[in-house]
Order: structure tokens, then C-alpha cells, then sequence
């Protein structure tokens, strides 16, 4: 992969990089505060966004309720939430589908999610509390430490709690909600091709930076941390065209 002078700044001085294969690992999901729609909304969005539902398979309510233990009202209320995130397609008398994964699609995404995430990291360092600073701490140090051991799926769950975590922070709905609609499509793309250039540590360590700048209170080093991040996922796209 061809990265961005920033990225490779970035990287600079840290031997993360590591060949080792990735192993997968299915442990389910920690409880979580939440009703049964919020549940069964986090299971399928791993599910979706790890590709164990890959992109054009459809979906069943009754299986699915069966799999996941949960009543078919709940699966319902979280697929209506995972077609609004772009992740599944609602298709009228014909049933429900996982969304196909298009590149130039993500492309057009990153050209809104730059300007988005640059604000939320400086909003977030800016304005977290106490306690969010400490937990955007512990991410950056388990995000590491998953990337250490190339455990994607601990990885995975760690960018999701990244995620929140910054659209809490930030204390801004708008751009939170506006985030939320372009999470899913993005961690879904970069899991299916980050083994192809075995790149987890890089994605930690751009993700920790950025993590540690809000927990540190650095305003400028968080707006910083975010543009690398998002010229590292940038380049990675570009790249996916070209094989």
C-alpha cells in the first residue's frame, strides 16, 4: 500500500507492523446497557460489519431471531436502524439484502467524513470530561494492545467504542448523528481488505493518536491525529481500485 506522508509520519519510530497472521475470534459481544433492540443492533452490525453476513446475502427475521436468542420485533426495530445506516437494504415484498461494498461509494463518504471527524476530535478534546478522558485512554492502550495480538475482532469492538465515545465527547448532535449514518459503511470496508496489506497495528496506532490527543486535552494535535487518520483510510480506498 502506497500511504500518505502522514501516515508514514505517523508510523515513524513505533515497529507495530507485524506479519502475523490475523486471528478471527467469535466471542460474543459484552452485555451492555440497552434495550433488546439496542442487543440485537450491535450483534448484527459486527455481524455485517466483519462480513460473517457478507454483502448481498439475504436476510431472514425468524432466522436471524432464532440465532441471535432474540424476539422478531427487536431484529425488526435493528435491521430498520441498519438499513438507515446504509449496512442493509429494506427491498418491498422481496425481503431484506446486506448492502454491496462500493469503493467509489467510499470515496464520496471520506470527502464528508474528513471535515466531520476533524471537528468531533477537536469538539471532543476540547470538551470531554474527566472520565471520558480516561476512557479515551484505556481505547487507545486496548487498541494497541488488539493489534499487538492481530485480534481484529477486539480491534473492531474497540473502533465502535472510539466511535461513540467521540460523538459523546463532542457534545454535538448533529454532527454525532451525521457520523453514525457513515460508521458502519467505513469500518465494513476497511475490515474486508486491511489483511490484504496486513496494516491492523497502522490503523491502531492512527486511531490512538487520536484517542490520546482528546484524552490530553490537544485540541490542535486531535484535528491533527484525525487527518492522518482519515489520508491513511483515503489512500487504502485509492488503493482497493487498483486491485
Amino acid at each position: 500500500m502506497a500511504y500518505s506522508q502522514a501516515a508514514r509520519r505517523a508510523l515513524r519510530g513505533n515497529d507495530l507492523k507485524s506479519k502475523t497472521p490475523i486471528k478471527r475470534r467469535a466471542r460474543p459481544i459484552e452485555a451492555q446497557d440497552g434495550t433488546l433492540t439496542d442487543r440485537a443492533y450491535r450483534e448484527l452490525e459486527e455481524m455485517i460489519v466483519t462480513l460473517q453476513l457478507a454483502p448481498g446475502t439475504i436476510l431472514s427475521e425468524q432466522a436471524l431471531a432464532v440465532r441471535l436468542r432474540i424476539g422478531r420485533t427487536p431484529i425488526r426495530e435493528a435491521l430498520q436502524r441498519l438499513a438507515r445506516d446504509g449496512l442493509v437494504v429494506i427491498m418491498p415484498r422481496r425481503g431484506i439484502m446486506v448492502s454491496e461494498i462500493n469503493v467509489r461509494l467510499q470515496l464520496r463518504l471520506l470527502e464528508v467524513r474528513r471535515e466531520l471527524e476533524r471537528l468531533m476530535a477537536r469538539l471532543a478534546a476540547e470538551r470531554a470530561t474527566s472520565d471520558e478522558r480516561r476512557e479515551f485512554a484505556e481505547v487507545a492502550k486496548a487498541m494497541l494492545a488488539a493489534a499487538a495480538k492481530a485480534d481484529d475482532i477486539a480491534f473492531m469492538r474497540l473502533d465502535q467504542r472510539f466511535n461513540i465515545l467521540i460523538g459523546t465527547a463532542a457534545r454535538n448532535e448533529f454532527a454525532r448523528r451525521s457520523m453514525g449514518l457513515m460508521n458502519g459503511l467505513s469500518r465494513r470496508f476497511w475490515y474486508q481488505h486491511y489483511q490484504e496489506v496486513a496494516d491492523l497495528p497502522l490503523a491502531a496506532k492512527l486511531h490512538a493518536a487520536v484517542a490520546n490527543a482528546v484524552a490530553q486535552k490537544k485540541v490542535k494535535a486531535a484535528a491533527t491525529g484525525s487527518d492522518q487518520l482519515i489520508d491513511y483510510i483515503e489512500d487504502f480506498a485509492r488503493k482497493t481500485l487498483d486491485t
